[in-house]
């Protein structure tokens, strides 16, 4: 990339949109795109072997970039790509490149990407594999983020997750733990279900851990529930669906006559 002005060009103003407030989003995804196909040409998208340590270092500043904007844009599979991609630069070069301020950041980032998919086990070999020992990890803000996230959830701890959203170490921290919060409610909702025919509009709010009404009202509409707001409540019985009477005195009577015809036998 040394080699390459254009290149050098497009990295320049790349940081520049980045670090603009507010990131222009937009003007980064058209820059990534570019320098990605500058990386490919230039073998350092996926590198290998003995290369330039200052190409090195800005191809993984370019990723690292990527990274969070794709956190920025909503675009998970997009960071799931990019997080790929740096793994080669944080483990094969490491000897080679400068620690990154990035690095520690995104790789607590995919920790909760991996709770939010369940991937519990591979949560825990990725962190075995972390170059830190425990004492490091419980200083380091980005790390222990999600390992107190990961516990809490174990533990059923819902209000310390929900809580963990104003304590992310980052910005991009906030949209995994909100991912991560909505299959808490879902959990919480399928319980509830279970458990209850129907719960005052106030009492459930503060179940799901909806800060107002109109989120409540939304999430109840995704789930099918019936909401009275005369009433303020929320009836669990989905639209459409029919409760099964059960036939109590077919089977007392059908038992009874089982009972006769054993004493018969007997």
């Amino acid at each position: 990339m040394s080699s390459q002005p254009n290149l050098r060009a497009l990295y320049t103003e790349l940081i520049r949109s980045f670090t603009s407030q507010p990131c222009d989003l937009k003007k980064c995804g058209t820059l990534l795109s570019q320098l990605k196909i500058g990386l490919i040409e230039a073998g350092l998208l996926l590198p290998q072997g003995e290369l330039n340590p200052t190409d090195l270092q800005v191809a993984r500043d370019i990723l690292e970039i990527g990274a969070f904007c794709s956190i920025r844009a909503r675009d998970v599979p997009s960071f799931d790509r990019y997080f790929s991609q740096l793994q080669t630069f944080y483990t094969d070069y490491s000897s080679v490149l400068p620690p990154s301020k990035r690095e520690y950041p995104i790789r607590g980032l995919h920790l909760i990407r991996l709770l939010t998919q369940n991937r519990i086990a591979e949560f825990h070999t990725t962190l075995e594999s972390l170059p830190l020992s425990a004492d490091a990890i419980a200083k380091n803000q980005f790390i222990s983020h999600p390992v107190n996230l990961e516990r809490w959830l174990m533990e059923g701890s819902y209000s310390k997750v929900w809580n963990a959203r104003e304590e992310a170490p980052a910005e991009e921290y906030k949209f995994f733990v909100d991912s991560l919060m909505g299959t808490i409610r879902n959990e919480i909702a399928s319980c509830g279900e279970a458990a209850y025919e129907r719960l005052p509009l106030k009492d459930a709010a503060t179940l799901l851990f909806f800060p107002n009404r109109s989120d409540l009202l939304r999430f109840a509409e995704e789930r099918g529930w019936q909401v009275n707001l005369t009433e303020g409540t929320i009836s669990f019985t989905k639209k459409g669906e029919e409760k099964m009477e059960i036939p109590k005195q077919k089977l007392i009577s059908a038992s009874l006559a089982y009972a006769r015809e054993l004493e018969q036998i007997i």
